[in-house]
């Protein structure tokens, strides 16, 4: 059996349709059919059934998609085992990420690939974390960030490799009645307005927790994906949002921590399982973690050096 037809069965399973399959692996509706078809032809049992306007596996395919998944696995690790007979990596490596990370990740990561020999094909692309394997289709990386709380796996078909954690603050105006505190309490937010994300990304989702965990639901009064706007509708108090503790505000605004609990987002990387054993992904990976630790280091050593009081930006 051919692999890129398993491949096809795989996305399949994971989408539903062929045109989202096509879409995916940027074929055809009709081409992906067709190739169905001779993959049914292949295993010689039907694969695929009518569902209203869908298509689902039958049993046999469900079987098939199972073999697919160590097969191709398979293939990645054969793959990489081959890469590693070169003493050096090589090639090009396309890393997606959510837009904050790329701003504070990508071009340290371009410099240090390419003094290892490896050259990055970067992208940012503002979506939820959940849609990180199929965006892998796409990319040999994926870095995303995620509500720390979210502790959902990624399955046997995907690696993760942990970058960093970082501690949400809240973002407020220099006018405001808690911007002279050093920390404010969850309860002091509840009459706020806030500037949030769209439903899935990872502000919304801790958003969402600090529901869960104190009754208390946030009044979201605009939502807006880029931080840079967030800045400019905080600024011009139309409410208070939820800023990363890394990323480097224009305006001069203040954060806050809560003190009553625990906000923070974390951040990794994701490949499909045996990529990460190739010498390009393997040194990409290998250089992400080194960045991310540098900005770590750095975060800490600031806050040794300051009061205890919150740094205004």
């Amino acid at each position: 059996m051919d692999a890129g037809r398993l491949r096809m069965l795989r996305e399949l399973a994971d989408h539903g349709t062929v045109a989202a399959v096509a879409q995916v692996l940027s074929m055809t509706p009709s081409a992906v059919s067709q190739q169905l078809k001779i993959l049914a032809k292949e295993a010689g049992v039907p694969l695929v059934e009518p569902d209203g306007r869908r298509l689902r596996l039958t049993d046999a395919g469900r079987v098939l998609v199972g073999h697919a998944d160590a097969v191709l696995a398979a293939l990645d690790r054969a793959k990489a085992e081959m890469d590693a007979y070169g003493t050096t990596p090589r090639g090009t490596v396309r890393v997606s990420f959510f837009p904050s990370g790329a701003a504070m990740l990508l071009a340290p990561l371009i410099s240090g690939a390419a003094r290892r020999g490896v050259t990055i094909l970067g992208r940012d692309i503002d979506l939820p974390a959940a849609q990180a394997p199929a965006q892998l289709a796409d990319f040999d990386v994926v870095v995303v960030h995620r509500d720390d709380r979210d502790m959902s796996p990624w399955g046997p078909r995907f690696e993760s490799t942990e970058l960093l954690r970082e501690p949400l603050d809240i973002l407020l105006p220099p006018g405001h009645w808690l911007a002279e505190r050093d920390h404010a309490r969850l309860a002091e937010l509840a009459d706020e307005e806030w500037v949030g994300v769209e439903g899935g990304l990872m502000v919304d989702d801790v958003l969402n927790s600090l529901t869960i965990l104190s009754g208390i639901a946030p009044r979201i009064a605009q939502r807006v994906n880029d931080f840079r706007v967030a800045e400019e509708l905080v600024h011009a108090g139309i409410g208070i949002a939820l800023m990363p503790r890394h990323v480097r505000l224009a305006r001069a605004l203040v954060r806050l921590p809560i003190s009553d609990i625990t906000l923070a987002r974390r951040v990794e990387a994701i490949t499909r399982a045996g990529a990460s054993a190739r010498p390009a992904v393997a040194a990409t990976l290998d250089v992400l973690r080194t960045v991310a630790g540098d900005i770590t280091s750095a975060a800490a050593e600031h806050a040794r050096g300051q009061s205890v009081r919150p740094a205004r930006h």
